[in-house]
């Protein structure tokens, strides 16, 4: 089994980071408001007393992003993991059809292992 340290795992992230907020910015250049805003209920923000234009794409947008920022930072998460285990135990992207390649897998005492990231939501 091999050691990583603090400071590599720290240089990873300080090095990787800028794709998360790279692929945040692509995603809103991207973003049709017509087309967010027709997914929405407008009832639902009148429930919420959001009354002007102002507040209404604001909170378009703060729920476009949120949404957006959970399934990229959950896939950088899941990069650390495949770095974090190919230190530790030489481990590697899955390479079987139907798994998540950015899932690690290593083999230990003649087993293979996979490791599973799973994103939890805080209350």
């Amino acid at each position: 089994m091999g050691t990583i340290t603090q400071r590599e795992i720290i240089d990873y992230v300080e090095k990787n980071i800028i794709q998360f907020h790279n692929k945040r910015l692509e995603k809103l250049e991207q973003l049709q408001l017509n087309n967010v805003v027709k997914k929405k209920n407008p009832y639902l923000f009148k429930a919420k007393n959001i009354n002007t234009a102002q507040d209404y794409v604001k909170n378009i947008l703060d729920a476009f992003l949120s949404s957006q920022e959970e399934g990229i930072f959950g896939l950088f998460l899941e990069e650390l993991a495949i770095f974090i285990c190919s230190k530790v135990y030489n481990g590697m992207r899955s390479s079987f059809e139907g798994i998540s390649h950015l899932l690690p897998e290593f083999f230990r005492r003649d087993a293979m292992l996979r490791v599973s990231v799973s994103r939890l939501a805080l209350a």
